[in-house]
């Protein structure tokens, strides 16, 4: 058997071209989506993964902005850039670009966004509504990973309702938000959630229609581990060296001899990777047309209290 390849790169490609459709319409009726980013330090992965973001913006015409920091930013610095995103009118939803540097309380930053602005959707208060959430829209930011994978499922053909899905990984970013998102009744598919102390993974993994893999461990997942027919998605990164040419080189969390069991699978990078970039311009756009209906809401109130 050989797997079908979901191409990120090229769902996100067609992802964005609907997104630029959307953004062009939210202008005409005096909406600009703006992302914005906040960048502390000079961590070489961070500025590539930064500068990703906003040529992303530029493709679709939301427009960008950016806030960058010294490594020697204090917790009053970095929060001082949060509350200049929450104030500004032009700026739709942003980003703390995260790691960030040792001695900063990363859960305090993040906890200062406004809910409404965090466009990763990891705000507790937009954890807690997801939480809270099993059927009907979803009226907040979604996790960006978690909702990539999904519809990097979907639009490969890929039908979740109903199956098992095994997701190795606990973390908020990826695992625990996921899990949330699949249980819901527009997915409706049945979750288990393996980690570090789980014992016998094999037997979770060969039991599951779908195999999420979320903990950065070299090709953890092997041929043997999986069901024939079952689909995988490798959200895991490390880095190594080739030993081929001896330049570093990104790993996933699964091994790529997976593919001939496999009966859908991801290739790491360009899987899921590019849908999370994807993702967070969907939340930008969607959070547009939150701001858009609102403003109508608020104008139809000012219409009717002036009629009496």
């Amino acid at each position: 058997m050989t797997a079908k390849i979901l191409d990120g790169k090229s769902v996100a490609a067609q992802i964005k071209s609907e997104l630029a459709q959307q953004v062009a319409a939210l202008k005409k009726k005096g909406i600009t989506p703006g992302l914005g980013t906040i960048m502390v330090g000079d961590d070489p992965g961070s500025q590539i993964y930064v500068a990703g973001k906003h040529r992303d913006c530029a493709e679709i015409g939301i427009s960008s902005l950016r806030i960058d920091l010294p490594a020697r930013a204090t917790q009053d610095d970095i929060i001082a850039a949060v509350h200049e995103f929450n104030s500004a009118p032009e700026c739709t939803g942003f980003i703390v670009q995260l790691p960030l540097p040792a001695g900063i309380n990363q859960d305090q930053i993040l906890a200062a966004i406004l809910p409404e602005k965090d466009a990763d959707g990891l705000h507790p208060a937009n954890l807690g509504k997801l939480v809270l959430s099993v059927k009907g829209a979803l009226n907040t930011p979604v996790p960006c990973t978690p909702r990539g994978v999904i519809e990097l499922g979907r639009r490969g053909g890929f039908d979740w309702q109903g199956k098992n899905v095994c997701i190795v990984g606990r973390g908020i970013t990826v695992g625990r938000s996921l899990s949330l998102l699949l249980t819901r009744a527009d997915v409706n598919a049945t979750v288990d959630i393996c980690h570090s102390a789980t014992k016998n993974l094999a037997e979770h993994t060969l039991r599951a229609d779908a195999v999420v893999m979320a903990v950065g461990h070299k090709y953890l997942l092997q041929p043997a581990m999986i069901q024939p027919g079952a689909a995988v998605f490798d959200v895991g990164v490390s880095r190594g060296i080739n030993p081929a040419t001896g330049k570093a080189k990104i790993y996933g969390d699964i091994d790529p001899a997976v593919s001939e069991v496999a009966g859908y699978f991801t290739p790491n990078p360009g899987g899921v990777g590019p849908m999370t970039r994807a993702m967070l311009l969907q939340n930008i756009v969607e959070t547009a047309h939150r701001q858009l209906s609102q403003n109508n809401s608020e104008m139809r109130k000012i219409n009717a209290d002036c009629d009496v």
